[in-house]
């Protein structure tokens, strides 16, 4: 087909291929020192053994990580511990401020942040700026509760006694990010943790190093004391081990896959380390006929391909009233189709490459495995010439649990679309698979509403629109998408223990 030859040139780049006079020529000057933070040291890609970082878009090196030794998360450990001493202490009012620094710093740099996600991400440069906003947001909600870190007065049985419970800070946190939201995943785990407290050692993914670096600076030009909060890059089964191991270590908060998070929950449980787990989804949209189709349709478009689809709660099984479902996959294909792909950093690009080879060649598996099992797979335009990670928007069409897609989430550009005859069968769907973070729903009856709102198995119900959480809200999913919230008073609360008094 004219989508396979097309294909064939542009497979992405596999990292580590580039040849050192390639990456010398195209490497930006303007790309930072992917460097180690540990308390007081910034430890250069020049001091260590490094990671190759790769521009999904062109396939080409931008820069090098340092990789952390076994000494440096050693020291790491007893940098975070050291300064839990002088933090935890500290008046919540004071890390108010320190916090709402961050916050200010972060806007001030929104250009050249935005700018630094689109080269190792790929997403457009106005979706880059939109995950620096929001990580704004998130340090600024962070910062007010930091305020507000309330206890309890509880009423005693006896004349003279006091009794109360107060909240106090964990203790040291060990926080694993992802590559898909490089700034806005890091800033929630380590703000929440700093306003509780807490000192943080954050080990970022390869993939999409820069922000964190660049998050790094705008936490140490905040006035954040050195050891606050310290930056690993480096082998993942490295890193977690040595963490989870450390007795000093009191916390974890993980954001990825739900295998890994099993893993790494076993290890925090084996050494009693509350764990917060946000894992893997596989969003459904309950599309009711009552509701304006075309609109919805169109607004799924963009949900669904916002950063290339490599979002734990983008839309993916869209699940369509019967009356209804023709007219939804009409406009939702032809919406998809006039999709732009392209490098990110062009303003007219609509969606950008995946982060790596390796999503390229799962995406393209499970769309033949559509193909091969009879499905309607309808493909968007490919970019002319594109070297990088890219590969076209997919719907498939008339999806059921035979389709590989429907129960492997694909994280990337796949919709898959299905009719519906009764909400009994939505639901079923729905709640069929043991995920369970987001979850949409577009009708105009309250009735409906009140039941998909009780009968949904997931940890974020959404109602005729695509905004899942926001800095003030929680955000956690149910079954194997993980345990905890991060978000609102809770995330806060995730990094805090309860202590009791007893005064006669």
């Amino acid at each position: 087909s004219l989508f396979e030859s097309k294909f064939d040139v542009w497979p992405g780049a596999t990292p580590g291929l580039v040849s050192q006079a390639e990456s010398q020529m195209t490497t930006d000057t303007n790309y930072p020192d992917l460097s180690l933070f540990i308390g007081d040291r910034r430890i250069s890609s020049s001091e260590r053994e490094t990671i190759a970082a790769i521009n999904p878009a062109t396939g080409l090196e931008a820069g090098r990580i340092a990789k952390a030794t076994s000494e440096d998360i050693d020291a790491a450990i007893r940098a975070a511990a050291d300064a839990f001493e002088t933090w935890s202490a500290m008046p919540g009012v004071k890390r108010s401020e320190l916090l709402m620094n961050v916050a200010d710093g972060l806007q001030a740099r929104r250009e050249e942040i935005a700018r630094l996600i689109t080269l190792d991400l790929g997403k457009p440069i106005a979706e880059a700026r939109v995950e620096v906003d929001t990580a704004v947001g998130i340090w600024q909600w962070n910062a007010e509760e930091a305020r507000r870190i309330y206890g309890r007065v509880i009423p005693s049985r006896t004349t003279g006694s006091l009794l109360y419970a107060v909240k106090e800070p964990l203790g040291p946190i060990a926080a694993f990010s992802t590559w898909n939201a490089p700034l806005i995943t890091p800033s929630r785990k380590i703000s929440s943790a700093l306003a509780a407290g807490c000192t943080i050692i954050a080990k970022s993914a390869s993939e999409t190093p820069a922000p964190s670096v660049a998050l790094m600076e705008a936490i140490l030009d905040a006035g954040v004391p050195a050891g606050v909060t310290n930056l690993l890059f480096g082998s993942g089964a490295q890193i977690s081990a040595k963490l989870l191991e450390s007795p000093e270590i009191r916390g974890i908060t993980f954001t990825g896959s739900t295998q890994l998070g099993r893993t790494l929950a076993s290890q925090a449980v084996q050494g009693m380390k509350r764990a917060t787990m946000e894992l893997g989804g596989h969003a459904p949209v309950l599309v009711f006929a009552d509701t304006d189709i075309e609109a919805v349709a169109k607004a799924s478009v963009k949900a669904k391909y916002r950063n290339a689809g490599q979002v734990c709660t983008s839309p993916t099984r869209f699940l369509i009233e019967k009356p209804a479902y023709d007219e939804f996959v009409s406009h939702f294909v032809a919406e998809m189709k006039s999709i732009r792909l392209g490098d990110g950093m062009d303003t007219d690009t609509q969606m950008g490459p995946l982060a790596h080879a390796g999503r390229v060649a799962e995406i393209r598996m499970l769309t033949d495995d559509a193909r091969e099992k009879g499905f309607r797979v309808e493909i968007g335009e490919a970019p002319e010439g594109a070297v990088g990670s890219y590969h076209p928007p997919v719907a498939i069409i008339g999806a059921t649990p035979d389709c590989r897609a429907m129960s492997d989430e694909p994280f990337g550009p796949i919709a898959l679309l299905a009719p519906f005859e009764s909400i009994d069968e939505a639901l079923a769907e729905a709640n069929r698979l043991p995920v369970g973070l987001a979850s949409y729903c577009f009708t105009t009856s309250t009735e409906t509403t009140a039941e998909v709102a009780r009968r949904m198995r997931a940890g974020n119900v959404i109602f005729n629109q695509f905004q899942a959480s926001l800095p003030e809200t929680p955000f956690g999913g149910i079954g194997d998408s993980g345990f905890g919230s991060e978000g609102g008073s809770e995330g806060v609360e995730a990094f805090t223990v309860t202590k009791y008094v007893s005064r006669a």
